[in-house]
């Protein structure tokens, strides 16, 4: 049990101390990634930035991921079989909200540069792992030097699906209770993250890592 966020990303950060010197970047998922992406990439001497995404849900079970969209592109899951009509009106959809999004969380920097960095992508919890999976293969597509997926809890079942992962170098999950039903019943305070805090979390922590928005 977590008392917060906060003290969920402390703790991960002690086990993430062997990628600390090397170049890397920490990726946090909007919005509840953030806090913890922050006392990560803080504790490494790493910039952080965040990975917009969002899911595809199956048309049939919307809690389903079938696949993931940001805003260069979209990845469907293996197993997902989606109407082609279905996805190209959720791609159109959810690409607005993207470049929404986009626009609110770098109105004042770039994303930061992934290729050749060890990525390190960072949320409060994981449960099924299928937005995870096609997120890490977003990531992918910028050709870092290596990807680690770091969680304070998940399902053991869903660890063993991304250690499987090709694209997954390392998966640090501190936590894997054998009853999982949400992210949130394992923290004591698990406050809400809105939008204004978690850019302003992006800011504070990249006072020191610089990445201004070219004129």
């Amino acid at each position: 049990m977590y008392s917060d966020r906060e003290d969920a990303g402390y703790r991960l950060a002690r086990h993430l101390q062997t990628y600390k010197g090397r170049e890397v970047v920490v990726l946090a998922i909007p919005r509840g990634g953030l806090p913890l992406g922050e006392i990560v990439a803080k504790e490494l001497n790493a910039p952080l930035d965040v990975v917009i995404i969002k899911k595809i849900g199956h048309p049939y079970n919307p809690e389903f991921a079938a696949g993931a969209l940001n805003e260069e592109g979209y990845v469907l899951n293996p197993d997902a079989h989606v109407p082609e009509e279905f996805l190209d009106r959720e791609v159109k959809r959810l690409k607005i909200e993207i470049d929404k999004k986009h626009e609110l969380y770098y109105s004042k920097t770039q994303p930061h540069e992934l290729r050749g960095k060890w990525v390190i992508i960072v949320d409060d919890g994981v449960a099924t792992g299928s937005t995870m999976l096609a997120t890490v293969k977003l990531v992918a597509k910028k050709e870092p030097a290596g990807i680690v997926v770091a969680i304070p809890v998940a399902p053991s079942g869903t660890i063993r699906k991304l250690e499987t992962s090709p694209q997954i170098d390392e998966v640090v999950c501190l936590e894997q209770p054998p009853y999982f039903g949400s992210v949130g019943q394992f923290y004591e305070n698990f406050f809400s993250v809105t939008d204004e805090k978690a850019v302003a979390i992006l800011e504070r922590a990249n006072r020191n890592f610089p990445n201004e928005k070219e004129a």
